[in-house]
């Protein structure tokens, strides 16, 4: 059998992340028109390459209907320009959709069919609410396949914080007051502009310019946060304020093999080594990051010293304490979401996996103690995905 290659990842760039709201950054345009926006972005960061060379278009989305249907892959390399040779295709696994089409073009790229492949995911949750075009077979029910909470994201929170009690609302409101300071610290100090591209939108005023993530809070506060009401059972813990939010967002990255990044002048910032996906409970899916990393780690015969990096999404404040409490890791660690997460970013489902890829790929980039990092989530309907990535 043939040694596998190497996937490196070249770059990515994404939108600023928009409020799923009739008066967000993206309630005029159309999700295609984001991805075709980050898709063009990426390209022109890496103009010695011939986008002829590039052999798949891999892009996410979770709800594959409207502006966000048509193969999504295949659309927008055709919306994009590229040429008419460049195929593409569309994956869903919700939450975990950009990673699983990174994944996917890393083991394109390893068993040596591909060279080239762009991977990202796309989410417009104004226009496409979370589960506003499914049909979920009633027998999910009627034969009790799942509790009707596991249907609901907030209540699987809910869930976890009963199975966890040490996790209070004080624990999760504290984890949310540290993404939203981080997130307002990354910003300043210009982290995200390395990765973040304007697009130009319409909106009731005229056409702008939008080049900064909407959903951030500056000037939150425990206090604030401890106000927020609790809208999924009564005395409840999981509030809009320790949760991520309902956003729009688009991102991808370009991964190559070494050979190919060798010709071309490219410089990788990391490459793929491996990675979990994992099936869990529905109605506690926020435990997923948890057993997809001890299966990761088992593979690949690492512990979670070894990990010198951590970019994990933050679904709920609840699920991000739980793994940290699992490894040990200090609450206020900046081993994990050092520039915050989408407690204050946003959350636009199939994208977010490509935002992670991002902030690790900055970390390896400015700090050369880093040899491993992992991108981790959870993922609605009961799953969990790590992938491991190591200095080139």
């Amino acid at each position: 059998m043939a040694e596998l290659r190497d996937a490196l990842y070249i770059d990515g760039v994404r939108l600023p992340i928009g409020r799923a709201r009739p008066d967000g950054y993206y309630a005029h345009t159309r999700a295609d028109d984001m991805a075709v926006r980050a898709l063009r972005a990426l390209l022109d960061r890496v103009p010695q390459l011939d986008p002829a060379l590039i052999d798949d278009n891999v892009w996410a989305a979770t709800s594959q209907v409207g502006d966000q249907g048509l193969t999504m892959g295949r659309s927008t390399a055709v919306l994009a320009g590229l040429p008419k040779s460049v195929p593409g295709y569309a994956v869903d696994r919700m939450c975990a959709g950009a990673l699983t089409s990174i994944t996917n073009a890393g083991n394109a790229i390893r068993v040596g069919a591909q060279d080239v492949v762009v991977a990202g995911g796309v989410e417009h949750m104004g226009h496409h609410p979370m589960g506003s075009t499914v049909d979920p077979n009633p027998r999910f029910l009627s034969e009790k396949l799942v509790d009707p909470s596991a249907l609901v994201m907030g209540n699987t929170a809910e869930n976890l914080h009963d199975e966890a009690p040490d996790i209070t609302r004080e624990q999760a409101d504290l984890y949310a007051l540290q993404s939203q300071e981080r997130v307002a610290k990354a910003q300043a100090d210009g982290v995200f502009d390395t990765h973040v591209v304007p697009m130009t939108v319409w909106t009731e005023d005229g056409w702008r310019v939008v080049s900064v993530d909407e959903h951030p809070r500056p000037g939150t506060t425990l206090e604030s946060l401890a106000s927020l009401k609790a809208p999924f059972r009564a005395g409840g813990r999981v509030t809009a304020g320790n949760a991520a939010g309902l956003n729009d967002g688009a991102g991808c990255v370009l991964l190559t093999s070494p050979q190919v990044a060798e010709q071309v002048g490219l410089r990788p910032k990391m490459r793929l080594v491996d990675y979990a996906f994992v099936g869990v409970e529905p109605e506690t899916m926020g435990w997923g990051p948890i057993p997809a990393t001890e299966k990761l780690l088992a593979k690949t015969g690492l512990s979670i010293d070894d990990i010198d990096a951590v970019e994990m999404n933050e679904a709920f404040a609840v699920q991000c304490v739980a793994f940290l409490n699992h490894f040990g890791i200090p609450l206020d660690s900046t081993k994990v979401n050092p520039f915050g997460g989408a407690i204050a970013l946003g959350h636009p489902l199939a994208m977010s996996g490509a935002r992670l890829a991002m902030q690790l790929a900055y970390r390896f980039d400015t700090d050369d103690s880093i040899r491993y990092g992992l991108t981790t989530l959870c993922v609605g309907l009961g799953m969990g995905c790590t992938v491991l990535w190591e200095r080139v």
